[in-house]
C-alpha cells in the first residue's frame, strides 16, 4: 500500500503519504516541468538513488515540493511514495535515497508535481532501475562508456545502449561532458551540427558548471539511457578542467580564472546536484568518490578517483622538449621527473580502501575483481614515428594538431604515451600493484576510459609479475586518433603494439 517514505531523503524532508490535497506546486505546461529527464545511480544491495530536475518558471522564489514513487510495477500500483523539497540553492535538481528495496529486484520510479491551477498531477518521464544482488549470481552484463563531448557529435552509443536495455548498469568512467569553450575542441562540428558549447566560454562558475550539466541533460540519447538503467559514474579531468590535479590543471590559468580551490568547489557542487551519486560518507570530503559494489557472489567493483584527491602534477614532456634532445638527457629526466618516488596518483588512504575491498572479495570467493579507472594503466610508451609518418601526414593534421610536428619529433626518445596516465606515474603504479599483491590479489580486470580508443592490455609489476588485464573504452563521441594522425593512424596503432609488450591491442 501507499505511504510513508521509499528512503532517507538527501534533503532531509520527512513524513508520510504525499497530500492529495495539498496546494504545493507550480504553474507550469506538462511538456518543460522535467525538461532533463530522470536518472538513477550508485546502487546498493537495499537502496538507489533517484534523480530528476524541476524547471521552475521564471519568477519562482521559494522551494518547490516534489512527490517522488517507486514500484515494481510501471503503473505504480501498489508501489511507495514520498515528498522532497527543492530550491535555486541546488538548482532545482531533486536527489531521493530510496531504500528498502528487495536485492536485485527491477523497480519503477518517476516525479511529480502538482500544477497549482488545475490541481493535476505533472509526470516525468518512467525510469527503471534496481539494487545490487546478493548471494548467488550467474551472470552480470555492464555497457561501459567514457568521454561525451556535446559538440563533437551526437551520443548515438547512448542511444543503442538504451534500446538493447539488457544491462545491469552503465559504468561511466569520466569525462561526463566537458569544460572547454564553444570555439575549442570540436567547435566547428558544433557550429554545422547545431551543437555548441552553453555558455559559450569556458566554464569556470558555479552558474557556468550548472549550465553545462544542463545543456548535456538535455540530449535525448543521454535521458533515454539514464532512464534505463542504473548507473555507477566516475569523474575523470573535464568534469572539472582539462589535465586536473590535486593543487590545480592544465586547463587553469590562476591570473585569468581565479582561484583553483574556488573553482574545484564549484564543479563538485554542481557535479553532486546534477549527477545520481550518493553524498558522501560522514568524514569524507566531496573529493573522495571512490567506492566499493558488490554483485552478490559474482564479482566486486571497486572505482578509483585519479584527479583530485592526491594526484601531483603531471610532467608534460612536450613542455620540456630541452631534455628531449638526445637519448641520454631523456632517459635522465625520465628517472629524474617522471619515474620520482613519492609521486602520487591515489595517496595512500584511497590505496588502503582499495586494497581492503580487493581482499573482502577475495575472501569472500567472489570470482572477479573489476576496478573502474580513468586513465590508462598499462605501461606505455610512444613508439618512434620518425620512419614511418610523412611530411604530408604531418601537414594535414598540424592545423588541428599544432603541436603534431613536436611530437613525432621526440618520440625517438620514447617519453610516455600519455603523461597523464599511470605511466606517467610509475612509482604510484607499482605501489597501487604492491599493496593489492600484499592482499593476494594479482587478477585485477582494470576497465578504463580517456584514451578515445579501444585497448587490451597485460599489467605486470616491476618484478615481472603478472597483475591483470586492462580493458580501455573508446569514446562516446570524443575524437580518436585519425582527427590528429589521419592516413598514418593504422600504423601508428600497430608500432604502439609492437613496441610495448604490454599492449595486445
Amino acid at each position: 500500500m501507499r505511504g510513508g517514505l521509499a528512503g532517507s531523503l538527501l534533503t532531509g524532508a520527512c513524513g508520510g503519504a504525499y497530500d492529495r490535497d495539498s496546494r504545493s506546486g507550480i504553474r507550469a505546461g506538462d511538456n518543460k516541468v522535467f525538461a532533463h529527464g530522470v536518472a538513477s545511480g550508485d546502487p546498493l544491495p537495499d537502496r538507489v538513488i533517484l534523480w530528476t530536475r524541476v524547471t521552475p518558471p521564471e519568477d519562482q522564489l521559494g522551494s518547490i515540493e516534489v512527490i517522488w514513487q517507486i514500484s515494481v510495477r510501471d503503473n505504480f500500483a501498489g508501489g511507495r511514495e514520498g515528498t522532497v523539497q527543492t530550491d535555486a540553492s541546488k538548482d532545482w535538481t531533486v536527489k531521493v535515497d530510496a531504500s528498502r528495496l528487495t536485492p536485485g529486484r527491477p523497480y519503477y520510479y518517476r516525479f511529480a508535481l502538482r500544477n497549482i491551477d488545475t490541481g493535476n498531477l505533472i509526470y516525468s518521464d518512467i525510469g527503471r532501475t534496481k539494487a545490487l544482488p546478493r548471494g548467488e549470481v550467474k551472470k552480470a552484463r555492464f555497457a561501459v562508456v567514457s568521454c561525451a563531448n556535446y559538440q563533437w557529435g551526437y551520443f548515438n552509443i547512448y542511444d543503442t545502449i538504451a534500446r538493447d536495455g539488457a544491462f545491469d548498469a552503465v559504468l561511466h568512467l569520466g569525462d561526463y561532458f566537458y569544460e572547454q569553450a564553444a570555439d575549442f575542441y570540436g567547435g566547428e562540428t558544433g557550429k554545422a551540427l547545431g551543437r555548441q558549447h552553453d555558455p559559450r566560454h569556458e566554464i569556470v562558475t558555479l552558474d557556468d558548471y550548472r549550465r553545462r550539466h544542463r545543456q548535456y541533460k538535455t540530449d535525448p540519447a543521454l535521458q533515454a539511457l539514464h532512464a534505463q538503467m542504473p548507473w555507477i559514474l566516475i569523474w575523470d579531468d573535464h568534469e572539472t578542467a582539462n589535465d586536473s590535479w590535486k593543487g590545480g590543471a592544465e586547463n587553469h590559468q590562476p591570473d585569468k580564472e581565479g582561484d583553483w580551490e574556488a573553482r574545484k568547489r564549484a564543479a563538485l557542487q554542481a557535479y553532486y546536484e546534477w549527477m545520481p551519486v550518493r553524498e558522501p560518507a560522514p568524514g569524507r570530503t566531496r573529493e573522495e568518490i571512490y567506492k566499493n559494489y558488490e554483485w552478490g557472489d559474482l564479482l566486486s567493483l571497486t572505482t578509483l578517483e585519479t584527479r583530485l584527491v592526491a594526484r601531483d602534477e603531471q610532467v608534460l614532456a612536450e613542455k620540456a622538449p630541452e631534455y628531449f634532445t638526445n637519448e641520454q638527457d631523456a632517459e635522465s629526466f625520465k628517472q629524474r621527473e617522471i619515474a620520482a618516488p613519492g609521486r602520487q596518483m591515489l595517496g595512500e588512504a584511497q590505496t588502503a580502501f582499495v586494497a581492503g575491498s580487493l581482499a573482502q572479495s577475495k575472501n569472500a570467493d567472489r570470482k572477479w575483481r573489476l576496478v573502474a579507472n580513468q586513465i590508462l594503466m598499462a605501461a606505455v610508451d610512444t613508439p618512434d614515428l620518425n620512419p614511418y609518418i610523412s611530411e604530408e601526414v604531418i601537414q594535414g593534421v598540424e592545423q588541428s594538431w599544432p603541436d603534431v610536428r613536436k611530437f613525432i619529433e621526440i618520440s625517438k626518445y620514447r617519453p610516455p604515451l600519455y603523461p597523464d596516465c599511470w605511466q606517467g606515474y610509475p612509482w604510484a603504479r607499482e605501489q597501487f600493484y604492491q599493496s593489492v599483491a600484499n592482499v593476494g590479489v594479482r587478477d585485477l580486470i582494470v576497465l578504463t576510459g580517456d584514451a578515445h580508443e579501444f585497448w587490451a592490455n597485460d599489467l605486470y609489476a616491476e618484478d615481472g609479475s603478472k597483475m591483470g588485464v586492462e580493458l580501455g573504452t573508446s569514446s562516446v563521441s570524443s575524437p580518436t586518433l585519425t582527427e590528429y594522425l589521419g592516413s598514418g593512424t593504422k600504423d601508428y596503432a600497430l608500432l604502439v603494439t609492437k613496441e610495448n609488450d604490454e599492449v595486445r591491442y
